[in-house]
């Protein structure tokens, strides 16, 4: 019903403009806010220097626009939901920290029908996190740094919190140390030539590796360069848990026998564990037996898995985490009774608007941002070979507004070559309104030359270590040389 439609980076100022207009209009829910907030007098005082004239030259979105969102989410239930958009910028953290802020000035999260919630960019996102997937995290929200979390893993473990790793490196950073402090890689699941910013330099530190191990179901421009590639089991070809959008613990079961000669991932990790004499470690390749070690590890966490088993899921069509005890009810709602801070209360943040690491100049005077084709899946490893999929998105396309189109004299299915600092691809052109006049759009599907993360930039959040996928600035070049 109403597009906002920033430029790329743009997020955070507008929605510290989204929080000016909430208090110019006297929207805030004080009672919310001063029952179950803190900080919010600093957060609202920085939002105040944003008033809908600045939001509308820096982010591009109208005063008009700014106040009817506010006036619609205001009224009645409302709920906020994010994507990668505002995640994957050099300046994501401080953009979702900004959203939530203007969620809890309106008073909404806890409530039903109502909140902030981001969706993750794949299947098992959230619930791989939840496990404590990342490099700085242990099982159940847990923080590798924090010694009280690292002596309750520890003791599950039955190993000494000195013996955990401090936290690891980020994918872009840890990409960065191949050939240097990195020699020999194992890589599960990931496209990563065609997942990364900069791709031409990905490639090149692939092969700067002495040893390149890649577990997976497909063919892809990682396995290309691997040393050795371990066929994997898919996901209907094996039983496990996930854990959907709204916290709801699920069975994923087993749909059709694999190919003869593949694993699963667990069976890997235990045989690797077993040559190199950590047995104890992973003593199971029975995924249950893994999900109730996660029970164990998770206890007491943030995302306390404990209570939930295999049966209780199947009984119960899925249970919610927190779940802290066999006859907890598990929570459908997060935040209903509170928040995980000392004194349950939620915190604002002061955030402020910065530039993106990258912004267009006389070189190159366009926002260029990426995302996905609904008919495909990450690197299109999988997708690209369902005929319907591949007949129904064969290949990329740039997407132009009519205004740029007709300032360089293209129409649809023109070819041209897009540039950045980091590289050159050549798309053929999609002449469409839904897209801004000063931006243009490519999905990352494709590998090879068709890439469009030889274009992005590898700039880093300071605190999430994401890279910033969704902005930097390019320039068009025509067939005959001309540039835009």
């Amino acid at each position: 019903d109403l597009h906002l439609q920033p430029v790329p980076g743009g997020d955070l100022c507008l929605a510290n403009g989204l929080l000016y207009v909430v208090r110019e209009q006297g929207r805030t829910d004080r009672a919310y806010v001063d029952q179950h907030t803190t900080d919010y007098a600093l957060a609202g005082a920085v939002a105040d220097q944003y008033p809908p004239s600045f939001v509308e030259q820096t982010s591009g979105v109208s005063e008009s626009d700014l106040r009817r969102c506010v006036d619609w989410l205001a009224d009645g239930p409302s709920m906020l939901l994010t994507g990668r958009g505002p995640e994957q910028q050099s300046k994501g953290v401080d953009g979702v920290h900004a959203l939530i802020n203007l969620m809890l000035a309106l008073g909404k999260v806890g409530k039903p029908f109502s909140g902030y919630g981001t969706l993750t960019g794949q299947g098992n996102g959230q619930g791989g996190r939840e496990h404590g997937q990342k490099a700085d995290q242990l099982p159940g929200y847990r923080l590798i740094k924090n010694p009280d979390h690292r002596t309750a893993v520890a003791k599950v473990w039955d190993v000494d919190p000195d013996d955990l790793p401090g936290p690891g490196k980020s994918a872009v950073e840890l990409i960065d140390d191949f050939g240097r402090e990195v020699h020999g890689l194992i890589v599960m699941g990931s496209n990563l030539p065609v997942a990364t910013p900069n791709r031409n330099r990905v490639v090149d530190k692939l092969h700067a590796l002495d040893l390149l191990v890649v577990c997976d179901a497909f063919d892809n421009d990682t396995t290309a360069v691997a040393d050795v590639v371990l066929p994997t089991l898919q996901w209907a070809e094996e039983e496990g848990t996930m854990t959907n959008l709204e916290g709801r613990v699920i069975r994923r079961r087993k749909a059709i026998d694999p190919p003869a000669g593949c694993r699963s991932d667990l069976d890997v990790l235990q045989q690797l564990a077993s040559r190199l004499g950590g047995e104890k470690f992973v003593p199971s390749s029975e995924p249950e037996a893994i999900f109730d070690e996660l029970r164990r590890a998770s206890a007491g966490g943030v995302a306390d898995y404990s209570g939930i088993s295999y049966e209780r899921i199947d009984t119960e069509e899925g249970v919610f985490w927190p779940c802290t005890s066999d006859d907890h009810p598990g929570t459908p709602r997060l935040f209903a009774d509170g928040f995980p801070t000392p004194d349950g209360k939620a915190r604002f943040f002061p955030v402020r608007h910065r530039p993106a690491a990258e912004e267009p100049d006389a070189d190159y005077p366009l926002w260029f941002t990426t995302g996905r084709y609904k008919q495909h899946y990450n690197s299109g490893a999988q997708t690209r070979r369902v005929q319907p999929l591949r007949a129904a998105k064969p290949k990329p396309k740039l997407e132009l507004h009519p205004l740029l189109a007709h300032r360089l004299g293209v129409g649809d299915d023109d070819p041209v070559e897009v540039s950045s600092r980091r590289g050159t691809v050549r798309f053929d052109v999609t002449v469409t309104p839904d897209i801004r006049p000063d931006v243009v759009f490519a999905p990352f599907h494709y590998g090879g030359r068709a890439s469009a993360n030889v274009l992005t930039v590898p700039a880093l959040d300071p605190t999430s270590r994401m890279p910033e996928f969704k902005v930097c600035a390019v320039r068009i070049d025509l067939p005959n040389g001309e540039a835009a």
